[in-house]
């Protein structure tokens, strides 16, 4: 069987932030809350209902998640386009012969439509799980390593028991991804390939874990 990495998609293969803020945005204004834009625009990682629980009443949050995600089809999808080296980063793995799971905290119909609009070549979707809950999806898919951008991500791939590869391209930096245990930190994501070369020379096709 191929051998399978994991990619993350927030701020690791597209820069959400335009379509997250515009989102929020419009949130804020049907609900007629002060949301910091720029601020939470600028932290994405955490899902939704721990973005906006400090300003939403909790007996609203269901439905402020609920409404977001279906403002997020008008506002955020057109706006977001892929981070440098997100195409190639995919296609080495494929040309190496393995396989690209994406397990992403996004809603997954939405990550979807994300991934159809970009053209990402992604084999496998799972979607709306977030920190050690990534681990059951890479273990599910015999991923042996873990492509994000949040220190949140590598305790995914920590709890999955697979490698912890990590991009310095979302709201973590180099230290702080160091710091909470990545195996390597990468300068960006054109530098995947080199790393899979280095990791596994003789490719990926068939090489299990």
């Amino acid at each position: 069987m191929s051998t399978t990495i994991g990619f993350d998609l927030d701020m690791t293969l597209i820069d959400t932030r335009p379509g997250f803020r515009a989102t929020l945005a419009a949130l804020g204004d049907e609900l007629g809350v002060a949301l910091p834009l720029d601020d939470l625009s600028e932290r994405l990682g955490p899902p939704l209902d721990a973005t906006l629980g400090p300003y939403v009443d909790a007996a609203a949050l269901p439905a402020a998640i609920a409404r977001f995600r279906v403002l997020y089809v008008d506002h955020a999808i057109t706006p977001v386009a892929v981070l440098p080296g997100a195409h190639e980063a995919l296609a080495a793995v494929h040309d190496r012969g393995g396989r690209v799971v994406l397990v992403t905290g996004k809603y997954a119909p939405n990550a979807r439509r994300h991934v159809d609009h970009l053209g990402l070549a992604v084999d496998v979707l799972h979607g709306e799980v977030w920190g050690v809950g990534k681990a059951a999806a890479l273990r599910e898919e015999g991923a042996v390593a873990y492509v994000g951008d949040h220190v949140h991500d590598v305790e995914g791939a920590r709890a999955a028991g697979v490698l912890s590869v990590s991009v310095p391209s979302g709201g973590c930096d180099a230290a702080e991804l160091h710091a909470a245990g990545t195996d390597v930190v990468l300068t960006d994501l054109a530098d995947l390939a080199g790393w899979l070369d280095a990791r596994w020379p003789g490719g990926l096709a068939a090489t299990g874990r």
